[in-house]
């Protein structure tokens, strides 16, 4: 049946290969589509990146935009290209129907454009959208800073890929005259706007389209005219998780800071559910937003779950022993930033300095947040009924608030040894029993003599035992 399935390709191809490559190289080829047809916004740059890395894992050959949007976000545009960027086979866009604003730009960035019968592109100048969606002018002085950071962005696009610079800079610039063989294609005050027609007119000596290979009437005629007649087609489909996968990430280091504080507070108050559920549920979305987004791949979240067990075990099975909860938390950073890192295949494993930036600028935030917020939680949430009544619940599967505080009574006065340098909260042991405690403020060595003086919510206070 395959051999059956590969000599109808092969057939189909000769239509449209190329004189030098048969129909058995054409229809081993792979063509990936990738849909731009919605606004240049976040969720389009996690199904653009998909599209590549897939592209890429697959060794395509091509890499076709199926374009028609009204344009979008300066900011995402430029993430997109660099996105791009990363695909060195070749790459297209079809205009199906219009490529206005953001869109033309992102069609410079590939290396042809066709466009459909009756399909316009440009109208690439920057707007301001005011709240309730209406398009304002922007203020003389912000516009043309805006123009000049525009013109630089899409001008590197167009030298890569012989695009004319004048055009694509009368398609932003309503100030830029367009005039080329003695004829004015764009006037000062307006913004240059092609039909396909227009697009695909040619120009000086030699003559050369202003932007457009040709008009194609779809998509099978676009990889024909390309000598794709036949190749394996792969189209991104959207999945619809792009959206939540935007809003995950942009709360990425609010979910870092909520998945820390839940694990401090399950730890100051062992056997309370709820703040570990919590905490679990916020790293469980930070990863998902990863994942979704093309960012990260299942092995980080394994890498953060043996790092978090390595942790537990220093607490709660292995006391002291330092090297499993320092190899665990070695392990957790590790994970949270590679789950921001966006490595493409074929590229190096270990991440540059400019892709861990943004990763590490997040982590930071959160780290510091946490310790803010650990700090003043550590000094007023055990006095607050709140605490009192998760560790009530929590202790010997809800234990009442009255017997707590009867046992810890009881070990008032007890001795004991340290198990972990008190620096000055540690562990340690009174018989059997391994508790947090915390001296006074002095610092003392693992395996000294400590007393019990009192307890500061479940924390007990100690001293060193002369």
């Amino acid at each position: 049946m395959r051999t059956w399935c590969l000599l109808i390709l092969s057939l189909v191809g000769l239509w449209g290969a190329p004189s030098n490559v048969s129909a058995a190289e054409v229809s081993h080829r792979r063509v990936f589509i990738i849909p731009i047809r919605q606004d240049i916004e976040p969720p389009l740059v996690y199904i653009v990146r998909r599209g590549v890395k897939e592209a890429m894992e697959a060794k395509a050959d091509l890499i076709v935009l199926d374009m028609d949007t009204n344009g979008g976000r300066i900011s995402t545009t430029e993430e997109i290209i660099k996105i791009l960027d990363n695909f060195k086979g070749e790459t297209a866009t079809y205009v199906h129907d219009h490529a206005f604003s953001a869109g033309a730009f992102i069609a410079v960035d590939t290396q042809k454009i066709y466009m459909a019968p009756q399909s316009v592109i440009g109208a690439a100048a920057p707007i301001m959208i005011a709240p309730g969606g209406q398009v304002q002018d922007l203020p003389s002085t912000y516009e043309a800073k805006m123009n000049s950071a525009v013109r630089a962005l899409v001008r590197t696009s167009a030298q890569k890929n012989g695009y004319n610079i004048d055009v694509i800079e009368a398609m932003i610039d309503k100030n830029k005259e367009l005039v080329i063989d003695g004829e004015t294609l764009n006037k000062k005050g307006e913004i240059l706007t092609l039909t396909n027609t227009e697009a695909e007119k040619k120009y000086g000596k030699p003559p050369k389209p202003l932007i457009s290979s040709g008009t194609v009437n779809s998509m099978d005629d676009l990889l024909e005219e390309l000598g794709y007649a036949g190749a394996q087609q792969t189209v991104i489909a959207p999945k619809g998780l792009e959206t939540l996968a935007s809003w995950l990430n942009a709360i990425g280091p609010l979910l870092l800071i909520i998945g820390m504080i839940g694990l401090y507070i399950e730890f100051k108050t062992p056997g309370v559910i709820l703040p570990g559920a919590i905490a679990a549920l916020a790293f469980v979305l930070f990863f998902l937003g990863g994942y979704i987004a093309g960012l990260s791949g299942m092995e980080w979240i394994i890498v953060f779950v043996i790092g978090l067990a390595l942790i537990l075990s220093e607490l709660f099975l292995h006391p002291g022993t330092i090297l499993p909860g320092v190899i665990g938390l070695i392990l957790i950073v590790i994970a949270l930033v590679m789950a921001m890192v966006d490595i493409y295949p074929g590229t190096p494993m270990l991440p540059s300095l400019p892709q861990l930036k943004w990763p590490l600028e997040n982590l930071v935030i959160a780290l510091v947040s946490s310790v803010i917020i650990a700090i003043i939680l550590a000094r007023f949430l055990p006095h607050t009924p709140i605490y009192r009544t998760l560790v009530s619940q929590g202790v010997s599967g809800g234990t009442v608030e009255k017997e707590l505080q009867q046992q810890q009574a009881a070990h008032i006065g007890q001795i004991g040894a340290a198990i972990s340098n008190l620096r000055p909260g540690g562990k340690a042991r009174f018989g059997e029993q391994v508790i947090d405690v915390i001296t006074q403020g002095e610092m003392i060595a693992k395996g000294q003599p400590v007393r019990i003086l009192r307890y500061s919510g479940a924390e007990a206070v100690v001293e060193l035992a002369g």
